[in-house]
């Protein structure tokens, strides 16, 4: 491995979507990933498909897209923690680590005698990140957390959908993905702390926080009115015009975010008179009389096809864009560019395996792709010989016994 976290051993307690986020980012990034599963079943999301991944023949195998879509850069190694021998083999494996990642629900890894509390004496230099839906206190701190859950409690959904609609949860599990990218930074943190004090620590990341910081310029609009804020659909609360619109062949997205772009595009749409119309010449008045100018300029868009809108404002400077579908997505030539697919080969493929890329952009240490997701328990026997020396017999009695 390569990159920045190039040296550094993460023990991966984590499934599902929220750690195994953090985990993907920390091993793009150089980190060695050992991602620990229980023998026979391993991570639940190897199971949520279709789609699964295709062999050779053509033929379905028994790895979903979702588990591949965050499990690269990893090696597999299954254990029972629900055995002795299990949570002493764990235990011998973290103190080879630098970091343990987990999101068990909160207190549920104390039965197995490897919770933070009882591990910092023996490993003070361990960090320690665990991801909950709650966190690890609170009067939720026990309670299962799952992203849709999250959504609804963290208000995400409230302010998600059209104003006479449903609420609406996002299209991607926004609260696990946040949860993970916040985790990220707080490991981050934590070794720039330990590399100055030796000293290790607990992060405690709560999906229902990360969601709730997460509301960004919604929450603020909260605290600094008292209001709630109202669904605005594909509109924007603070920005007007900026929401999607209606062409003569499709739809657009149109978001003007200054006075000058909307003057541009008032040149272009032959709609001199609305810049002149001071209900509509600051981005202040058009927030305060959205409901009169948004019909009028519905319609006028509405009379010109999706290319007429998207050529002629791209021309002049005026921020607007069309609705890709996820294959236009993967085939636009600046996501290609930008190196957004990358493909690598799996065992269980004649055909290299399409991934998403990294988004993340690095002149000296930019993140290296050297593992695809791995099979359940594929490098059980490797890891546990060059981390603890075992082979052979051992391997095959722990194996024997059920403990790997």
């Amino acid at each position: 491995m390569t990159g920045p976290l190039n040296g550094l051993r993460v023990f991966d307690l984590t499934r599902i979507l929220a750690g195994p986020t953090c985990t993907q980012i920390l091993g793009d990034l150089g980190a060695e990933i050992i991602k620990i599963e229980r023998p026979g079943s391993g991570d639940d999301t190897r199971k949520f498909g279709p789609p699964f991944l295709k062999d050779g023949a053509g033929w379905e195998t028994s790895e979903s897209g979702y588990f591949l879509g965050v499990n690269r850069n990893k090696r597999s190694l299954t254990l029972d923690l629900t055995q002795d021998e299990g949570q002493d083999l764990a235990r011998r494996l973290i103190a080879k680590c630098d970091i343990l990642v987990e999101n068990f629900k909160t207190g549920g890894l104390a039965k197995y005698g490897l919770a933070y509390d009882q591990l910092r004496a023996a490993y003070p230099g361990l960090i320690y990140c665990s991801i909950t839906g709650f966190g690890q206190s609170g009067p939720y701190a026990e309670r299962p957390g799952y992203d849709v859950l999250i959504q609804g409690m963290g208000g995400f959904m409230s302010i998600t959908g059209e104003p006479d609609g449903e609420p609406q949860k996002g299209g991607v599990p926004i609260s696990d993905l946040m949860a993970g990218m916040y985790a990220t930074v707080g490991v981050c943190a934590a070794l720039r702390h330990s590399e100055s004090t030796g000293e290790g620590q607990h992060i405690d990341i709560g999906m229902l926080d990360t969601s709730v910081a997460t509301l960004s310029m919604q929450g603020l609009n909260y605290l600094t009115s008292g209001v709630s804020p109202p669904r605005y659909g594909n509109a924007h609360p603070n920005i007007v015009p900026y929401q999607v619109f209606a062409t003569a062949d499709g739809y657009i997205i149109l978001a003007i975010a200054n006075d000058g772009q909307f003057d541009r595009f008032c040149g272009f749409a032959d709609a001199a008179e609305l810049c002149r119309d001071e209900r509509f010449g600051t981005n202040v008045e058009r927030v305060r009389n959205r409901e009169i100018l948004i019909p009028k300029l519905a319609a006028i868009i509405a009379a010109k096809p999706s290319r007429h809108w998207l050529d002629g404002l791209e021309a002049c400077n005026v921020s607007c864009g069309p609705i890709n579908t996820i294959d236009q997505v993967f085939n636009d030539p600046h996501v290609r560019a930008r190196g957004m697919e990358i493909t690598m080969a799996h065992p269980l493929s004649e055909n290299p395996v399409r991934l998403i890329g990294s988004p993340l952009k690095m002149s000296a240490t930019p993140p290296s792709y050297d593992h695809p997701p791995p099979l359940l328990g594929q490098h059980t026997e490797a890891l546990l010989g060059e981390l603890l020396g075992l082979c052979g017999d051992d391997i095959a009695g722990l194996r024997g016994r059920g403990v790997i």
